[in-house]
């Protein structure tokens, strides 16, 4: 026993463990930081003063078990030859898609302890599964499933990237999901969506040239649907928070009442007061001043690093984050063969993603789309579904032989 953890000690990435630690540690240590501000963290009885539930620790504590889960799943599957589960593709396709199509279709449906399609918030998202008061949205293991899919695809058509029909199918295998994701009215993950696909696309070799075309297309395309489909496209409160980041003060008068207008911009306003309240060092843990966002557990919690911890904290935070984001990309250019460099830059495209994005939404540069910061954000199902992407990378790691400069 002792033999093998020693093995596997030295044969894993033990610098790419550590962000990974870290990285759930600090988002442990965050949680109930934030937990002992709302209250004291504890249910109290109202009238007693008793303490009768853990009450907001709870997110700290599921983030925890959810961490210990994950790490125990990446051990596992970085053992696993990652190309073993490439193989295997159409049992996870039809496991992981056959859990998001319901939620397509069926929302707020109760079987018992079980709700099909249920809404975890306030717009039109019915991407979740509850089962005895946890949560689960199942797009998260697809987007794992999607991944080998699509590296498995790249792969088998490498040297032809850049022919048209080629590249044809390829956009068609990217966009399946991306639609049905849109369907299901999570356009946030939709987009971590096609910022994987067209990052792996990148790492294949795809031609400058269809690059920016695409870039041209999509800006086209975007300024014509904001000036002139805003109405058909997309929901009003999607079209408003776009409005939110480039007109905050309505002096355009996009917002149809000033009410309207309020509680678009509210959360955005909390998060960028309670991120520069925090100046240089952070007023503290578990003490100081801390202006009430909204899931400022969740999507919000970066804007409690910066309340907390400072700038000092928000940079240590992020120096970490993108340096598991290299490591990754890294780890792939080591790969023995390009199925494994597929997968990395797909994992090290949605790291990437979700923090540009979550961060952007903090720092009321980008529109609130509900993306979640790695490893920080409150979740039990997304830390878990984020250690198998680690246990993803580490099997690249283990599973191949070619050094990096030799």
């Amino acid at each position: 026993m002792l033999e093998s953890v020693r093995l596997y000690v030295k044969r894993t990435d033990k610098v790419f463990w550590f962000f990974c630690l870290f990285s759930s540690a600090m988002a442990v240590l965050m949680l109930a930081s934030w937990a002992a501000e709302q209250g004291g963290g504890f249910a109290v009885d109202e009238i007693t003063g008793q303490i009768t539930g853990i009450g907001d620790f709870r997110r700290a504590m599921v983030q925890a078990a959810s961490a210990g889960l994950g790490i125990v799943i990446a051990l596992i599957l970085s053992t696993v030859d990652y190309r073993s589960l490439v193989k295997v593709w159409p049992f996870h396709v039809v496991f992981t898609w056959g859990l998001v199509l319901p939620t397509l279709f069926i929302h707020n449906l109760s079987l018992g302890p079980l709700t099909i399609g249920y809404n975890a918030g306030d717009t039109d998202n019915y991407s979740w599964y509850k089962l005895a008061g946890f949560t689960f949205q199942p797009t998260e293991l697809a987007k794992i499933s999607f991944i080998l899919t699509f590296a498995m695809h790249l792969n088998n058509v490498r040297s032809r990237i850049n022919e048209p029909k080629e590249l044809a199918k390829l956009l068609v295998h990217l966009a399946a999901p991306i639609l049905l994701i849109h369907i299901q009215g999570d356009d946030g993950t939709a987009i971590i969506y096609g910022i994987i696909g067209c990052c792996m696309m990148f790492s294949a070799g795809l031609s400058w040239k269809y690059i920016v075309a695409a870039l041209a297309g999509a800006t086209a395309a975007i300024s014509a649907a904001f000036m002139f489909l805003s109405d058909s496209i997309g929901k009003s409160y999607q079209w408003y928070r776009i409005l939110a980041v480039i007109d905050p003060e309505n002096e355009t008068n996009w917002a149809p009442s000033e009410d309207v207008w309020k509680n678009i911009v509210y959360q955005q306003d909390r998060g960028e007061v309670a991120l520069g309240s925090g100046r240089v060092f952070g007023n503290g843990l578990f003490s100081g001043g801390y202006y009430s966002v909204p899931n400022a557990h969740n999507d919000f919690i970066f804007s409690w690093v910066g309340n907390a911890l400072g700038f000092v904290g928000c940079l240590v935070v992020l120096v970490v984050l993108i340096a598991l984001v290299i490591r990754t990309f890294a780890i792939g250019a080591r790969s023995e063969d390009m199925l494994g460099s597929f997968i990395c830059a797909g994992v090290g495209g949605a790291f990437l993603a979700q923090i540009a994005v979550n961060v952007g939404m903090n720092l009321r540069v980008l529109p609130v789309i509900g993306v979640t910061l790695p490893f920080y954000s409150a979740g039990g199902s997304s830390v878990t579904m984020l250690y198998i992407c680690v246990g993803l990378v580490l099997s690249v790691h283990m599973h191949n032989k070619k050094k990096l400069f030799g």
